[in-house]
């Protein structure tokens, strides 16, 4: 659990979501083919480059998912260690972490474009390197809207806007699709001590709705918050999801804790076991997720 909770989008940055932000491009695409592109970032500041980006460092795996999805992932020359997917990713060099990174390996990369994902850290990152004359735009990655929202910035800076546009348009799509009847109530827990659960907030509580399942924690506006074992036990959900990253496999550890018993879904042992590779954060995956999420809900219950 702790392990999965480290290695991903989601999970690994929790601690910093109090610090995300949301705001609007100020341009979906540049006016001409020779003129500057300039957008706005979602920590409010305008990001302008002379033509598209042709060396990118991204430091979100959503972010550089995204940019191979519009056709974009040529033009990586750094990621994170958690940037893993797609496998033709593997190829790009690591420059360190997405929270705090190391501003002297991804500038040795000599990008013209640096991709953060919006924490208080990186919004610190971003105002050194652009010291360094290196633009960095902000982005945040919650829920799919944001995503798609992302997908059409990025397609501007990067070139590639009608790819962009397609994206963010099958994005909303699938955020629009109406919600089928509930067939189990479920409790996403990503940390065990103490016990951290998804909310409204996350991309996450939007799948489990699309697929059929009711967040027990829809009412917590935020994308995770910290809650009590007593307070899950309270809410009685029918399944706890779990989501796995890698290889990993079995029941999680805190599901033998005697504490835990007191929650119904741990004792008859109801978990719905999530591949990290395509629940870790929010992707241009997202209707297959939904289907995926779906069948795995309907075999448990």
């Amino acid at each position: 659990m702790r392990r999965w909770a480290h290695r991903t989008h989601l999970a690994g940055w929790l601690l910093s979501l109090a610090f995300l932000g949301s705001c609007r491009p100020a341009s979906d695409r540049p006016a001409t083919a020779t003129s500057a592109l300039t957008v706005t970032d979602d920590a409010g500041r305008s990001v302008t480059l002379p033509a598209p980006a042709r060396r990118i460092v991204s430091l979100a795996p959503s972010s550089t998912e995204l940019l191979f999805a519009i056709g974009a992932g040529k033009r990586l020359v750094g990621r994170t260690t958690w940037c893993r997917y797609p496998p033709a990713v593997l190829a790009i060099p690591v420059v360190g972490d997405g929270l705090n990174p190391n501003i002297e390996a991804v500038a040795a990369r000599r990008p013209d474009l640096v991709v953060l994902y919006r924490s208080q850290l990186n919004e610190t990152a971003a105002e050194q390197l652009v010291r360094l004359g290196i633009p960095a735009v902000i982005l945040r990655q919650d829920r799919l809207e944001d995503v798609a929202r992302d997908a059409r910035l990025l397609g501007v800076l990067a070139g590639h806007p009608a790819a962009g546009d397609s994206i963010a348009a099958a994005l909303e799509a699938v955020a629009a699709a109406p919600t089928p009847a509930p067939v189990a109530r479920l409790a996403f827990v990503v940390w065990d001590n103490p016990p951290m659960v998804i909310g409204a907030g996350s991309f996450l509580d939007q799948l489990a709705g699309l697929a059929g399942g009711a967040n027990v924690f829809h009412d917590i506006a935020t994308a995770s918050a910290v809650v009590s074992l007593e307070t899950v036990a309270a809410r009685n959900p029918d399944m706890i999801v779990v989501l796995e990253e890698g290889d990993s496999a079995g029941l999680p550890a805190y599901s033998a804790r005697r504490e835990w018993q007191a929650i119904r879904a741990v004792r008859e042992r109801r978990f719905v076991f999530l591949p990290g590779v395509l629940f870790g954060r929010p992707s241009p995956r997202a209707a297959e997720a939904v289907a995926e999420f779906r069948r795995r809900l309907l075999e448990t219950k």
